[in-house]
Protein backbone atom coordinates (compact mmCIF):
# COMPACT_ATOMS: atom_id res chain seq x y z
CA UNK A 1 0.00 0.00 0.00
CA UNK A 2 1.63 3.21 -1.16
CA UNK A 3 -1.03 5.81 -0.40
CA UNK A 4 -4.09 6.40 1.79
CA UNK A 5 -6.43 9.35 1.92
CA UNK A 6 -9.05 10.21 4.53
CA UNK A 7 -11.46 13.03 5.24
CA UNK A 8 -11.08 14.24 8.82
CA UNK A 9 -14.30 15.98 9.85
CA UNK A 10 -13.02 17.23 13.22
CA UNK A 11 -10.25 17.23 15.80
CA UNK A 12 -11.37 13.87 17.23
CA UNK A 13 -10.90 12.20 13.82
CA UNK A 14 -7.42 13.72 13.53
CA UNK A 15 -6.48 12.40 16.96
CA UNK A 16 -7.97 9.00 16.08
CA UNK A 17 -5.78 8.54 13.02
CA UNK A 18 -2.69 9.33 15.11
CA UNK A 19 -3.87 6.87 17.76
CA UNK A 20 -4.38 4.21 15.09
CA UNK A 21 -0.85 4.75 13.78
CA UNK A 22 0.38 4.04 17.33
CA UNK A 23 -1.74 0.88 17.52
CA UNK A 24 -0.22 -0.31 14.24
CA UNK A 25 3.30 0.14 15.63
CA UNK A 26 2.43 -1.72 18.83
CA UNK A 27 0.87 -4.56 16.81
CA UNK A 28 3.84 -4.79 14.42
CA UNK A 29 6.27 -4.77 17.34
CA UNK A 30 4.45 -7.71 18.92
CA UNK A 31 4.27 -9.64 15.63
CA UNK A 32 7.90 -9.11 14.66
CA UNK A 33 9.27 -9.10 18.20
CA UNK A 34 11.61 -6.34 17.07
CA UNK A 35 11.40 -2.59 17.02
CA UNK A 36 11.83 -0.59 13.87
CA UNK A 37 12.15 3.15 13.72
CA UNK A 38 9.53 5.27 12.01
CA UNK A 39 10.12 8.67 10.45
CA UNK A 40 7.06 10.71 9.49
CA UNK A 41 7.19 14.04 7.66
CA UNK A 42 4.17 16.26 8.31
CA UNK A 43 3.18 18.88 5.74
CA UNK A 44 0.36 21.38 5.92
CA UNK A 45 -0.42 25.01 6.57
CA UNK A 46 -0.41 26.44 10.08
CA UNK A 47 -3.39 25.02 11.94
CA UNK A 48 -3.91 22.12 9.53
CA UNK A 49 -3.71 19.54 12.34
CA UNK A 50 -0.10 18.33 12.30
CA UNK A 51 0.37 18.70 16.06
CA UNK A 52 -3.11 17.31 16.72
CA UNK A 53 -2.30 14.15 14.74
CA UNK A 54 1.00 13.83 16.61
CA UNK A 55 -0.85 14.27 19.91
CA UNK A 56 -3.04 11.29 18.99
CA UNK A 57 0.04 9.23 18.18
CA UNK A 58 1.91 10.14 21.38
CA UNK A 59 -1.12 9.40 23.53
CA UNK A 60 -1.70 6.16 21.60
CA UNK A 61 1.87 5.18 22.48
CA UNK A 62 0.96 5.53 26.16
CA UNK A 63 1.76 9.11 27.15
CA UNK A 64 -0.68 10.41 29.78
CA UNK A 65 0.43 14.04 30.10
CA UNK A 66 0.22 17.13 27.98
CA UNK A 67 1.40 17.00 24.37
CA UNK A 68 2.42 20.45 23.23
CA UNK A 69 3.80 21.87 20.03
CA UNK A 70 7.60 22.13 19.98
CA UNK A 71 7.46 25.40 18.04
CA UNK A 72 9.95 27.15 20.33
CA UNK A 73 11.99 24.16 21.51
CA UNK A 74 12.38 22.44 18.08
CA UNK A 75 11.79 19.03 19.66
CA UNK A 76 9.63 17.54 22.40
CA UNK A 77 10.83 14.11 23.58
CA UNK A 78 8.55 11.41 25.00
CA UNK A 79 10.11 8.37 26.67
CA UNK A 80 7.47 5.66 26.26
CA UNK A 81 9.16 2.35 26.95
CA UNK A 82 10.22 0.67 24.78
CA UNK A 83 9.87 3.59 22.37
CA UNK A 84 11.34 7.07 22.20
CA UNK A 85 8.99 9.45 20.40
CA UNK A 86 10.27 12.79 19.15
CA UNK A 87 8.03 15.53 17.83
CA UNK A 88 9.95 18.13 15.84
CA UNK A 89 8.64 21.47 14.64
CA UNK A 90 11.21 23.09 12.36
CA UNK A 91 9.07 26.10 11.44
CA UNK A 92 11.31 28.57 13.30
CA UNK A 93 14.59 26.93 12.29
CA UNK A 94 16.77 29.61 10.71
CA UNK A 95 19.66 27.40 9.57
CA UNK A 96 19.58 23.61 9.03
CA UNK A 97 23.05 23.41 10.58
CA UNK A 98 21.37 24.04 13.97
CA UNK A 99 20.11 20.46 13.70
CA UNK A 100 23.67 19.22 13.43
CA UNK A 101 24.55 21.00 16.68
CA UNK A 102 21.68 19.32 18.52
CA UNK A 103 22.80 15.86 17.33
CA UNK A 104 19.91 15.25 14.96
CA UNK A 105 21.24 11.90 13.73
CA UNK A 106 20.97 10.45 17.25
CA UNK A 107 17.19 10.83 17.11
CA UNK A 108 16.81 8.24 14.34
CA UNK A 109 17.72 5.06 16.26
CA UNK A 110 15.78 1.77 15.93
CA UNK A 111 13.58 2.44 18.96
CA UNK A 112 12.62 5.96 17.83
CA UNK A 113 9.53 7.38 16.18
CA UNK A 114 10.08 10.86 14.77
CA UNK A 115 7.27 13.14 13.65
CA UNK A 116 8.71 16.15 11.85
CA UNK A 117 6.72 19.26 11.00
CA UNK A 118 8.17 21.52 8.28
CA UNK A 119 10.77 18.90 7.20
CA UNK A 120 11.90 21.00 4.24
CA UNK A 121 13.64 23.30 6.73
CA UNK A 122 15.98 20.43 7.67
CA UNK A 123 16.64 19.18 4.14
CA UNK A 124 19.83 17.18 3.84
CA UNK A 125 20.17 16.52 7.57
CA UNK A 126 17.09 14.45 8.33
CA UNK A 127 16.67 10.70 7.92
CA UNK A 128 14.54 9.67 4.96
CA UNK A 129 10.82 9.60 5.64
CA UNK A 130 8.98 6.29 5.90
CA UNK A 131 5.69 8.15 5.54
CA UNK A 132 4.87 11.63 4.30
CA UNK A 133 1.59 13.04 5.58
CA UNK A 134 -0.01 15.99 3.82
CA UNK A 135 -2.89 17.77 5.51
CA UNK A 136 -5.01 20.35 3.72
CA UNK A 137 -8.11 22.32 4.58
CA UNK A 138 -11.37 21.43 2.90
CA UNK A 139 -13.89 23.93 4.23
CA UNK A 140 -14.17 23.18 7.97
CA UNK A 141 -12.66 19.73 7.55
CA UNK A 142 -9.24 18.38 6.64
CA UNK A 143 -8.09 15.95 4.01
CA UNK A 144 -5.14 13.80 5.04
CA UNK A 145 -2.98 12.06 2.49
CA UNK A 146 -0.47 9.46 3.70
CA UNK A 147 2.25 8.33 1.29
CA UNK A 148 4.65 5.46 1.94
CA UNK A 149 8.27 6.19 1.04
CA UNK A 150 9.84 2.93 2.23
CA UNK A 151 9.00 -0.72 2.79
CA UNK A 152 8.46 0.15 6.45
CA UNK A 153 6.03 2.88 5.44
CA UNK A 154 4.16 0.52 3.13
CA UNK A 155 3.78 -2.04 5.93
CA UNK A 156 2.44 0.62 8.30
CA UNK A 157 -0.06 1.97 5.76
CA UNK A 158 -1.23 -1.51 4.84
CA UNK A 159 -2.00 -2.30 8.48
CA UNK A 160 -3.52 1.16 9.02
CA UNK A 161 -5.92 0.57 6.14
CA UNK A 162 -7.06 -2.64 7.86
CA UNK A 163 -7.53 -1.07 11.29
CA UNK A 164 -8.70 2.45 10.45
CA UNK A 165 -10.71 1.68 7.35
Amino acid sequence: MKKLEYLLPDEAATIAIGDNLAKVLHWQNEQQQAQQSLVVFLNGDLGAGKTTLTRGFVRGMGHKGNVKSPTYTLVEPYELTPWQVYHFDLYRLSDPEELEYMGIRDYFADNCCCFIEWPEKGAGLLANADIIINMVYQNEQRVIDLQACSKRGEDVLQQLALTYG
